[in-house]
Formats: C-alpha cells, structure tokens, sequence
C-alpha cells in the first residue's frame, strides 16, 4: 500500500492537471462516450471499468487483499478477492444471515452478477398498514446455531421470496444525477409514471437521495448498500449497516445484531448474546468499502455479440409496445467532479459523463405483481417495485422479483396495473413479432 497510494496521488493530481479551474460549466459541456461494458463471459477479464487502480489478481496463499481506507483509494482485484471470499463466525458470520459471502449471492455468470440465491421477507396487516414480523420482516434462512433459526408464524399473512439482483455497472448507477431520473420519470406519460424514493445515505449522515439499488430502490449509494447487506445478508455489522436507521455517524452505529425471530419467539442475539462471541462492530468498515468499490468499478453489461438478427427486428418493438416506458434504454451519467451522496463522494472520471443503458427507470411502480412488503417509500409503495434492469438479463433464466418465471413469454403475460397497455400491446403482435421482441430481450 505504501507504493500504491503514491502512485495513486501522481495519477489523481496529472487528471487534476487536466480539469478546468470552472468545473461544472466546461465538464458538463465534454461529449458524452459510450459506458465500457463486460461481455458477461467469465473467461474474459473485462470486468474494471478503469475506477481506480485494477492491481493483481490475489492468491491468498501468497499475500492477502488489502481493503480500501476511503472510496477508490484501494485496487479492483483487492476489492474483487474481499467481494468473493468467505466469512466465518470468527469475521462475525451471523448469527442469523442469508449467505457467507457476497459472491454466493452475485456471480453467474461473472463474479457480482446474478445468482439463484433467495432471500425471504414476512409481515401481517394490522389496521390496513403493512407490519413487520415480529423481530424484523427479513427472515434468514441460515443460522449459527439451530437453537435460533428464524421461523414466522401463521399470523404472518404476508409471505414474499426476493430473487438476488445484479450489481454489475452499478457504479454507473450510483452515478446517474437525481434530477435526470425525475426528469426521466416526469416524462413519462401519466398512467405509467414511476415513484422516485428519497431515501437516507448512511455515510452522509442520513442526506436524502434518490433511491435506485434493491427490489424497492431503497439504497442511493453503494456504501449503503454494501453495508446493509454485509449486516442484513450475512449478518456482520459495521458503522455503515444503517441499523435502525442510524447513520454512520451515531455513537452506536454497527453494534447492533439483527434479533432472531424463533419459534419460542425473538431473541437478541448482539453480543455478548451466547449467540454472538464476536464484539461489535464487527468489520471496521474495509470490508464494506472494499464491497462498494468493486461493485462501482464493474462494466456495465454488454449486449449479446453478434446480435441475432431476430433481436434486431424485435428492438424497434420493444419501443413500439410500450415497454421502454419504464424500462428506459439510456442514461447519461453526472460529470466527472460532481458532488452525489450528501457530499460523501465525487463522481471520477470512469464514471462521469457515461452513456448506459441499463432499461430501466429505477423507479417503483404498481404492475400488479408487489409483493406487499414496505420498506423505504411508505404504506402506498406495498405493492410497487423497482422497474428491473434489463441489461445482462440474458444471463439469468428465473424472472420477475420472486424468480418462478423461467420464459420471457409468461414474465410479460404477468404484468398488468401500470403496464397493462403494454402488455395488451404486445400480445396483439403477431406470432413473428412477439418472438422478434423476446429475442431483442434475451440479446440484452
């Protein structure tokens, strides 16, 4: 590390260098280029989109990853090796959580892509308002001790199944300015128009943003994103876990466990619990920054190459009936220099001023298939969700947000609500031309 951050200083102060005295006016005058994007072929090393320094691949025999100190100040294949490995009870591993390692839930067919991997959400109506399960909505499937594997009870009447997401060109994501998704959104023609989400940052001290990352955009940065999944997913606290909504800056931020909520029902399981033998907080934030910056460092998925010439006469009608909609082709990311989440970090160079299209709006709507539960966005949003990405979707065969659709076909047949006139466009295409569509999808 002691050569690196030299070296990384030069490489910062030469773009310096190159940067007008009056920033925003002259950058956000620079021509847009096109986002660099990944094959989605895990024999090609494409994945760096040039965000900081790529390094080596890491042979943990030989020498272990170093994690970042701040964001971008660490190397991809550092923060690619933490991403993958393992947790165990001594890293602080539950003592209820869904996965041991982010990579079990973000790696097919490349590592932080998709996965199979489900995570489970539960709660009851009291009074016509959505209410949690006893101990939390968020029932883990795993445990380190069976005494407190999680069970719900009849009395939770509302039962729903999350299928992972990618996270692959997300930094480009984290980067799409707020008022280009509300202009994007107040485009929209009325009856489809999506829901943005002001939602907290955890390291800017709680700063409202637009919500973009998970089922119900209920995250604006990866920071906070990676830190409520490193608690929530595998059960490791840390100042950037949000729990309880506490920003990274409260006194006890990172010192809580999420309960376990038992058949005998909900046990505290925060050390010094018998369940938990690991102080908090229990990663001093490395690990999650190492997770954010790989996750921001990733390309954006690359379509299908060569295109079939199938998809190419189903694109112009993936427009035509409607879909493009919500799942919005193309975006322009902020410029570089840009100031996003509450202050905490400035959009650089790989990822400003970049031209993705990730097919969606990231914003909630109600297509009639929500699965009831409230997050971040209020009691109205219980049957909204986030519009899905489409780019990469190739490289998954189970859809929509619970994964038990396996053809585009019977995903489209689902949709109704907001996306009923597409739906009913779609399915007055001729025979041709509906398969010309889903093959433009599965080029994506």
């Amino acid at each position: 590390m002691r050569k690196v951050l030299p070296i990384l200083t030069l490489f910062l102060f030469a773009i310096a260098l190159f940067l007008p005295l009056s920033e925003p006016q002259t950058v956000e005058s620079q021509a847009a280029t096109e986002a660099l994007t990944t094959d989605m072929d895990a024999k090609t090393d494409d994945l760096f989109n040039n965000f900081g320094i790529k390094g080596t691949p890491i042979e943990e025999c030989v020498n272990e990853p170093v994690p970042p100190t701040a964001r971008g100040n660490g190397r991809f294949e550092d923060n690619k090796a933490i991403f993958s490995e393992r947790e165990t009870i001594e890293d602080g591993l539950g003592p209820t959580y869904n996965g041991a390692a982010c990579v079990e839930c973000h790696q097919s067919v490349d590592v932080g892509a998709f996965s199979q991997e489900m995570e489970f959400r539960a709660g009851h109506i009291t009074n016509g308002a959505f209410v949690d399960a006893p101990g939390g909505q968020l029932i883990h499937v795993r445990a380190t001790d069976s005494d407190i594997v999680e069970h719900i009870s009849t009395a939770e009447t509302v039962k729903a199944f999350r299928i992972t997401t990618s996270t692959l060109g997300d930094g480009f994501v984290e980067a799409i300015a707020n008022d280009t998704l509300q202009n994007n959104v107040a485009a929209q023609p009325a009856a489809q128009r999506g829901t943005l989400t002001a939602v907290p940052v955890t390291e800017a001290n709680n700063t409202l943003r637009i919500g973009r990352f998970g089922w119900k955009a209920q995250q604006a940065s990866l920071l906070s994103f990676a830190g409520d999944a490193y608690l929530n997913e595998m059960g490791i606290t840390s100042k950037f876990d949000g729990f309880g909504g506490r920003s990274s800056n409260a006194a006890d931020a990172g010192t809580h466990e999420n309960p376990a909520s038992t058949a005998e029902g909900v046990v505290n399981v925060t050390f010094p619990s018998p369940f938990d033998p690991v102080q908090d907080p229990e990663d001093d934030g490395g690990d999650v920054l190492a997770f954010a910056d790989f996750m921001a460092a990733t390309r954006a998925p690359g379509r299908q190459n060569p295109i079939p010439a199938a998809a190419s006469a189903g694109d112009p009608l993936f427009t035509s009936v409607g879909c493009a909609v919500c799942h919005t082709r193309t975006f322009t990311t902020a410029a570089p220099g840009t100031s996003i989440n509450g202050g905490a970090f400035t959009v650089p160079a790989a990822l400003g001023n970049k031209i993705i299209h990730p097919f969606s709006d990231f914003a909630l709507h109600n297509i009639g298939t929500g699965d009831g539960i409230v997050q971040n966005a209020g009691q109205g949003s219980a049957n909204m969700l986030r519009t899905a990405p489409l780019w990469g979707i190739r490289a998954r065969n189970r859809f929509m947000h619970e994964g038990l659709n396996v053809t585009i076909f019977d995903t489209i047949q689902l949709h109704a609500g907001q996306a009923t006139t597409a739906r009913n466009n779609f399915n007055s295409l001729t025979a041709t031309q509906q398969n010309n569509l889903i093959a433009f999808v599965l080029s994506l």
